[in-house]
């Protein structure tokens, strides 16, 4: 009989940008279907509203303050959700920007730095400091 791959029972998913829109969608997918969920955004009474619905699904759920362009925001969350859980199973680095410019050349170094920042520099702090003990656990 093949295994059921919805069956999530038991796995930590960490989803970053889990507050609204699609991660909130996908943090409330992960709980539907069994996993404890890790809700990371940068305002955290909006992870504390999606987490309450984690947590009538019945799973257990942990809000926290995060800024994807942040070095140190990625060193706390991976640090609060392993003390938490000790452990992630998945890991959606869903945080990002896209914002509106009337055209590339209004674009300003500062707008560039922001979008760089939230866009490659938290799933880059983040990949590793979740892979790297994922691999050391398999």
């Amino acid at each position: 009989m093949p295994q059921d791959l919805f069956e999530l029972t038991g796995s930590v998913a960490l989803v970053t940008g889990g507050s609204r829109g699609l991660g909130r969608e996908m943090v409330l997918a992960f709980a539907q279907h069994g996993a404890d969920v890790v809700i990371a955004s940068r305002k955290l009474e909006n992870c504390n509203a999606v987490a309450a619905e984690v947590r009538a699904l019945g799973r257990r759920a942990l809000p926290v303050a995060y800024h994807a362009g942040s070095w140190a925001d990625a060193d706390a969350l991976a640090d609060a959700a392993y003390a938490e859980f000790g452990k992630i199973d998945i890991l959606v680095n869903n945080a990002g920007m896209s914002p509106l410019y009337p055209s590339v050349d209004a674009v300003s170094e500062d707008l560039f730095d922001k979008v760089i920042g939230v866009n490659l520099k938290g799933p880059f702090r983040l990949s590793p400091l979740v892979g790297t003990r994922l691999a050391a656990d398999a």
